[in-house]
């Protein structure tokens, strides 16, 4: 008898244990950033005194490892969802579906075929907020963050950005988040228009880490850090490119009727005239530079369903295969030998150095003053569940990162 009282006090005290947990972390607060285009070395480009708290205090990882492709849009849907590009459908910025047509920097969700971070904590009873983030915009099969920023405007400044993650945070305990997502302009831009090594990219990044010193205060004056992890990553680095490989010209040359899409590092080519196919490939192979793939051949991260060219070229830099269309990016190309700039690109093999981005994290759950390995894009969701006491969305495919 005493024995069976001895269980059932044991019983006890380890279920009073875990509810303590689970409302504990329940209660918490987990704040992603993503800022655009942070190489890893680049906090290493001036004094930025926000970035060096979170290294001093929480966790810096040496690199981290974005998916391929390393582009911004498959970058942040990995970030969201836990999944490969190929897996969660976001295979490039601008892709072409052989069902649903052109896709070209959307925010639609409809698009997205894996569930993201907003949704699983929606889904399990969490509130989420989302300043920006690719596929945030419209439901996901019909589930939406309950407080979102939308449409997409590239020219909102970090400073609102902080203004309304603060409002969320003193929200009615009731109605406040417990998961808030936003989208930093970081040194994309500036890095890709004047290049990688520019001076004023770390200009721009010292106004980035300006702001996060405003969120950094905020949170300190509510004594919110018993609750509150704050991570900062990104979608992908930064290398310089000085060499164009025309596929789209010598193709139009030959008369051949293909659809091209993609960026840089990669496109896809899709025959209109199945009766092309010996004569597109002919002239793929002559091109330097360039490495040609079609049907079981296509790396797996750039065989999509439904998304995935006849033919995918590749290449590595300094090499490039985008073409100057536009007005503007013309008007780049012209200015830029006259102002001494050069262009950086991104995109390209994950493994490359160049590609590696940020990883930063402070507070609840994190210990202090410790520096990790590389760390993946894809255990960064599973990492922001696990903080929120929650399971991760359906389809990650990593655990998460041990912060503690």
């Amino acid at each position: 008898m005493r024995l069976l009282w001895l269980l059932f006090a044991l019983s006890v005290i380890q279920f009073g244990h875990a509810e303590t947990d689970h409302v504990a972390r329940q209660d918490n607060l987990v704040i992603v950033l993503s800022w655009d285009g942070m190489r890893h070395d680049y906090p290493e480009r001036g004094h930025y005194p926000g970035l060096r708290r979170l290294q001093n205090e929480g966790i810096r990882a040496e690199r981290l490892t974005p998916v391929y492709l390393s582009n911004t849009f498959p970058g942040h849907v990995s970030l969201a969802t836990g999944a490969a590009p190929h897996v969660h459908g976001i295979v490039d910025n601008v892709f072409f579906d052989r069902q649903k047509g052109l896709y070209s920097y959307s925010n639609n969700a409809d698009w997205i075929t894996a569930e993201p971070l907003w949704v699983t904590a929606e889904r399990q009873g969490v509130k989420a907020a989302v300043y920006f983030w690719v596929g945030s915009e419209t439901d996901w099969q019909g589930t939406g963050a309950s407080y979102r920023m939308a449409p997409f405007d590239g020219f909102r400044s970090e400073s609102e950005k902080v203004d309304q993650i603060v409002a969320w945070i003193d929200l009615p305990e009731d109605r406040r988040p417990g998961l808030i997502m936003s989208y930093w302009n970081g040194a994309d831009t500036t890095a890709h228009t004047k290049g990688p090594d520019h001076e004023d990219v770390a200009e721009v990044i010292a106004e980035q880490d300006k702001q996060l010193g405003r969120l950094l205060a905020a949170i300190d004056t509510r004594q919110l850090w018993q609750r509150t992890t704050l991570i900062i990553v990104s979608d992908h680095g930064m290398t310089a490119v000085t060499e164009s490989v025309e596929i789209h010209s010598v193709l139009e040359a030959a008369k051949l009727d293909v659809q091209i899409t993609g960026g840089g590092a990669a496109q896809h080519v899709f025959l209109k005239n199945i009766a092309d196919r010996q004569a597109v490939r002919d002239i793929l192979h002559l091109q330097p530079q360039v490495m040609v793939f079609e049907g079981n051949d296509i790396p797996a991260p750039l065989a999509a369903p439904n998304r995935t060219g006849d033919f995918v070229v590749t290449t590595r830099p300094p090499y490039t295969l985008s073409r100057e269309d536009s007005l503007l990016s013309k008007a780049i190309a012209w200015i830029s030998p006259l102002m001494g700039w050069s262009k950086g690109a991104h995109g390209y093999d994950p493994a490359l150095p160049d590609m590696g981005g940020i990883f930063f994290a402070l507070g609840n759950g994190v210990a202090k003053g410790r520096s990790l390995p590389d760390v993946h894009q894809l255990e960064v969701a599973p990492t922001v569940t696990r903080l929120l006491g929650i399971e991760p969305p359906t389809s990650a495919s990593r655990a998460g990162i041990l912060l503690e």
